[in-house]
């Protein structure tokens, strides 16, 4: 297999080709290759040979929704190829399909055979994460049915199942074993001078529990029409900036990305909905966290999945306490799982709630929905759960107890429960990690915009003026202790966090700029804050780093100290302009802006911290996200920043 790989998303769906299209099994580092559905690898080996040889890629697979290339088989310059093919694959929900053309090169007949050796080994996605851990399946079974038109290949677990079937037309004249699981499905096609033959192959996924009658595309060609159609609903009404092209390529391109990224959800009543996926490959479900920040990106624009994204979020709230999830009554879940592992409890991620910021944002995108749309209908449906994640942040959330949101460790689940979760992420400038719980500075900057618009929606919706006054108090006392125990006076910038024994965790971060956004610094702190984080140790040119350069704790390509994040960024933007600074929040613009041209118009999820003074293109940052949603979103939120600054 080659090392480039090639993704193609739609919903819970999506596919990693190579450059000529093949797909073969890699375990760990990079980019897992198969067909994937709700967390499970429903097609491991997907591979192509011309009369029993992989053929030579000619013009290998490009960027788009439909993986198009041209092999031929190996020869040499005095013996032109026999035949050209002309192969093109995509996904839609549940299924792959690819069509085969087979163009002879010949003024005689000529006789082909292909083969395409098909095999699905049904493992989780966590087994194919580089973290070296390992998961028993006892009484795990595999088997493998030859049928008329094809091969189907089901998996079972004790009362799991899961089953991957792969039908052709024309059916192939036979289906071999190969000795190792795998079954190769081979024609022999007898082609006229210069003729063509076509082969459609189409691979359908039943993931365990899907009972949907589900219908497979004709063809490619048919998914790239409802492809189409689905991004023009989603973009339709969207206003891009005429004066601003390469922004308004950008926000094209983030909502094209976007409506390929909405996966099925349900709400308190049990309807249907569609909700923003964090990200494909590794994240292609609902989570929390990016789903409200996605959803709040894009609320100015189109406000329909913040409506979707509430609804799914108050069905999944914790009514309970489950240690095991990190569950709480009133807090918002933070990760949801369908795949085996969940299933049998040995990842915990089935519904998982280990986020102290998820629960403030769900409050952030409520009241923000109503003020912008005038749609008070979803406040008044969610009152109970909006009261119930209030008094999460009061009582478990700690900040009746502590002052502030804390968390700790979960054993099993993220080293970190903010969105900078990695193990070191928060740490002193010389990358000491701090002991006890944790009082990030970011999630305080939350709970406050929470308790604020909370408030605002208690008393202009809700007719409770007694709440609202109870939540504005408690937000002006946050704002107060914040500005007082985070403050850090010989570096005038806000500590990251503080430890368990309210110690300052004093490295120099870009969650700095979320309290900007979410306004909890006074006007001269968040002024010179925002000023700060231009300067050239944080800045790099293509955006604000996540740690300073010159700290012992930065690295360019660590993912939280040192690496730079879109939705980091546009956050950041949004905050400059909220504090005046618009000259600032337009460079941050700029410069994302550059990023996401020189990278076909697509933010990646995240960028290597190496400046633009000396790497006049973006590095990209090994093991991100291929597609992430809020970095799709962020060029709207950009958008919403420069608007008339």
């Amino acid at each position: 297999m080659t090392d480039r790989q090639h993704l193609l998303v739609r919903g819970a769906t999506f596919a990693a080709v190579d450059d000529g299209g093949d797909i073969g099994t890699v375990r760990g580092g990079g980019l897992p290759g198969g067909l994937f559905v709700r967390d499970a690898r429903h097609l491991s080996r997907w591979q192509l040979t011309v009369d029993g040889a992989v053929p030579e890629t000619l013009a290998p697979v490009a960027g788009g929704d439909t993986a198009r290339c041209v092999l031929v088989p190996r020869g040499g310059r005095q013996e032109p190829p026999a035949c050209t093919l002309f192969r093109e694959q995509a996904v839609a929900d549940s299924a792959f399909v690819e069509s085969l053309r087979v163009t002879s090169n010949r003024p005689e007949p000529t006789g082909v055979r292909i083969a395409v050796t098909a095999d699905a080994d049904f493992a989780d996605q966590f087994e194919l994460r580089s973290d070296h851990r390992t998961y028993s399946k006892p009484g795990a079974v595999r088997t493998r049915q030859v049928l008329g038109d094809g091969v189907e290949f089901t998996y079972r677990r004790g009362g799991w199942r899961s089953c991957t079937t792969v039908t052709a037309d024309p059916a192939p004249d036979a289906v071999e074993e190969t000795g190792t699981g795998a079954r190769r499905l081979v024609w022999t096609l007898e082609l006229e001078p210069y003729d063509t033959a076509e082969l459609t192959l189409r691979v359908m996924a039943r993931p365990h529990g899907d009972r949907r009658a589900l219908r497979v595309p004709r063809s490619p060609a048919a998914v790239d029409g409802r492809l189409l159609a689905l991004e023009d609903a989603f973009t339709r009404g969207v206003a891009l900036p005429a004066g601003r092209p390469e922004l308004a390529a950008a926000c094209a391109r983030g909502l094209a990305d976007l409506a390929a990224l909405q996966v099925p959800a349900t709400g308190p009543d049990g309807e249907p909905l569609r909700v923003p996926a964090a990200g494909a490959p590794w994240c292609l479900t609902l989570l929390g966290r990016d789903a409200l920040l996605t959803s709040l990106f894009l609320l100015p624009h189109r406000p329909e999945p913040a409506a979707h994204t509430l609804a799914a979020l108050a069905a999944a709230q914790a009514t309970h306490t489950a240690p095991e999830a990190a569950a709480q009554p009133g807090k918002i879940v933070h990760e949801v799982r369908h795949g085996e592992l969940a299933h049998f409890g040995q990842v915990p991620f089935g519904r998982y709630y280990g986020s102290a910021d998820a629960t403030p944002l769900f409050l952030v995108l409520l009241g923000a929905y109503v003020e912008h749309t005038g749609d008070t209908a979803p406040a008044r449906r969610l009152e109970p759960h909006a009261r119930a994640a209030v008094g999460w942040m009061l009582d478990h959330g700690g900040l009746a107890s502590r002052g502030y949101l804390v968390y700790r460790a979960d054993r099993g689940g993220p080293a970190n429960q903010n969105w900078k979760d990695s193990p070191g992420a928060i740490c002193s400038a010389d990358g000491t990690r701090p002991t006890g719980p944790v009082m990030a500075a970011g999630a305080q900057g939350y709970a406050y915009d929470a308790l604020r618009r909370t408030a605002w929606v208690a008393r202009t919706v809700w007719q409770d003026h007694t709440y609202a006054a109870l939540l504005e108090q408690a937000a002006g006392d946050l704002r107060d202790r914040f500005q007082r125990d985070f403050w850090m006076r010989e570096h005038a910038f806000p500590a990251l966090a503080l430890d368990g024994d309210g110690k300052q965790v004093d490295a120099l971060a870009s969650d700095a700029g979320h309290l900007l956004w979410s306004g909890l610094l006074d006007k001269e702190y968040g002024e010179a804050v925002g000023r700060r984080l231009l300067e050239p140790d944080f800045f790099s040119g293509w955006g604000v780093r996540t740690l300073a350069a010159g700290q012992p704790a930065y690295h360019p390509l660590s993912y939280h100290r040192g690496a730079v994040w879109p939705h980091d960024n546009a956050l950041i933007a949004l905050g400059l302009a909220r504090y005046g600074l618009h000259d600032e929040a337009r460079t941050v613009a700029h410069a994302l802006i550059d990023a996401a041209t020189a990278t076909g118009h697509r933010l990646p999820q995240v960028l290597a911290g190496y400046g633009r003074d000396t790497h006049a293109e973006p590095v990209p940052c090994p093991h991100a996200c291929v597609r992430e949603s809020r970095a799709a979103a962020a060029p709207l939120a950009l958008l919403t920043a420069v608007s008339g600054a």
